[in-house]
């Protein structure tokens, strides 16, 4: 059996793009700082305290095919401006579509009067001035902005040609559930009576496909994708389809297997999961909540001395790239987590001000986390992590939402592949695997050089020294 990969290699995806001077918005960037600066001005006549706004706009395209046919394409195209008001410590907010003078008007009027009538809390208010970016850092260009210039027939053909693909690998290929395409490109100017002007425009692309192998009742299906903020970047539709046929074949004639304890390794895009629950129990919210099983764990160990976790939000074209948060807060790179210990958590004003602590530039959530092993050698491979777990669990698929973030307490439907002495030995199905998180984070053995990025995450996969896995 050939042991699935991470990730097929990127290469041009067949078409060509640039920074044009034409952006395809329907709005300016001057336009946009007229309307937040109409919001404001109406909201200080109105007695506000303090206010902030943010006008945005969205568009762009989207094709999906399914066994060879067009099916369905969509044009998108949205605009907001939200509105925030302060009456001393009450706050409401309020949003409109129409930007036309009247409705901004009314719009500002309703968070007013949803403030006025709102009950106190002494911890609302606009981010303290001394924690706003400065202007030169709101200008950094963090290379973000690539326009798709992509007509509905290129998409179709990219999307069949991927389809295509992935049918092509093998006979043993018997369906689809289809393969898309989707360019899409947005916009935004925020500003508030604190002092913060800013904003910029960002793109987001993606190509994927969900092919099915096998037929009656050995059917399986699987799927991939590559999303980049630069069209050029993603990974080609060739590549795309065959790795997402050879992830569905590798699991024809699937097995229950018996109850057991052992070793479970994460592959790549699932270990970003773990990682996304360790942000949200480390998060401000959760922790003023007191809903966390991470509670006061500030400079305390919770995962092995081998194990860092950084966050920097300046990474050129980074999916969690930004040069502020979404109050306009500084952000800055940070170890959040130090040889297993615990440096900070990810604060908002807002939760930072219950916690009588700072803010860490998290409104918004987290800038491109990388999640690593001091451990980790550039050879150790899915093959080389698949040695280290030698005897037990590869999970390639979990099903459902199964942590208690209160307790730590993990359950989760699960798939993979059952592995003896490091190598492959069949594929699983239906099967759950159970632990506490706290006991997982602390039983991480390994993290693998096979690094995979899923939105503002980067980790390889995860090698946990034991959980519970129940079968037949």
């Amino acid at each position: 059996m050939k042991t699935p990969h991470p990730s097929p290699k990127s290469s041009p995806a067949g078409a060509t793009s640039s920074k044009p001077a034409d952006s395809g918005f329907a709005y300016s960037r001057p336009f946009f700082e007229s309307l937040v600066d109409k919001a404001l001005t109406h909201a200080k006549k109105l007695g506000a305290t303090d206010a902030g706004a943010e006008v945005s706009e969205g568009c762009g395209l989207s094709v999906s095919v399914r066994n060879g046919e067009l099916e369905n394409v969509e044009r998108n195209r949205d605009k907001s401006l939200g509105v925030t008001v302060y009456v001393g410590q009450r706050r409401g907010n309020a949003s409109t579509s129409d930007f036309s003078d009247e409705a901004i008007a009314q719009t500002v009027g309703a968070a007013y009067d949803i403030a006025r009538f709102t009950a106190e809390d002494p911890f609302a208010s606009l981010p303290d001035v001394k924690d706003i970016a400065p202007v030169a850092d709101r200008e950094r260009d963090l290379d973000l902005f690539f326009p798709w210039a992509l007509t509905s027939e290129e998409a179709m053909r990219l999307a069949l040609e991927c389809e295509a693909a992935a049918l092509g690998t093998s006979k043993r290929i018997t369906n689809s559930e289809g393969a898309a395409v989707s360019a899409q490109q947005s916009h935004f100017f925020s500003a508030h009576t604190h002092g913060f002007r800013g904003g910029y425009a960002s793109s987001r692309h993606s190509m994927s496909v969900s092919p099915i192998a096998g037929k009656g009742r050995d059917m399986q299906r699987d799927s991939w994708y590559s999303s980049m903020r630069h069209p050029d970047e993603l990974a080609t539709p060739q590549a795309i389809g065959r790795y997402a046929a050879e992830r569905a074949l590798s699991r024809l004639k699937a097995r229950k297997i018996a109850t057991v304890e052992c070793p479970v390794l994460f592959e790549s895009p699932l270990a970003a999961g773990l990682v996304g629950g360790l942000v949200q129990a480390l998060s401000g919210g959760a922790m003023y909540r007191k809903s966390t099983f991470l509670l006061g764990s500030l400079d305390k160990m919770v995962l092995p001395r081998h194990i860092d976790l950084l966050e920097d939000p300046f990474v050129l074209r980074g999916k969690g790239s930004s040069p502020f948060d979404d109050e306009g807060v500084n952000v800055k790179p940070r170890k959040v987590i130090d040889g297993g210990r615990v440096k900070g958590y990810f604060l908002s004003s807002y939760s930072a001000r219950k916690l009588g602590m700072q803010t860490t530039g998290n409104s918004g959530g987290s800038h491109n986390l990388v999640f690593t092993s001091r451990h980790t050698r550039p050879g150790d491979d899915l093959d080389a992590m698949l040695q280290k777990l030698g005897t037990g669990l590869f999970v390639t698929e979990l099903m459902g939402q199964g942590t208690n973030y209160v307790t730590g307490d993990y359950s989760r439907g699960a798939s993979g592949f059952w592995v003896e002495n490091g190598r492959i030995a069949f594929p699983v199905h239906e099967i759950t695997i159970a632990g506490n998180m706290k006991t997982m984070l602390k039983g991480i053995e390994a993290v693998g050089a096979d690094t995979y990025n899923y939105g503002a995450k980067t980790v390889g996969s995860i090698l946990i020294n034991r959980m519970k896995v129940a079968g037949s």
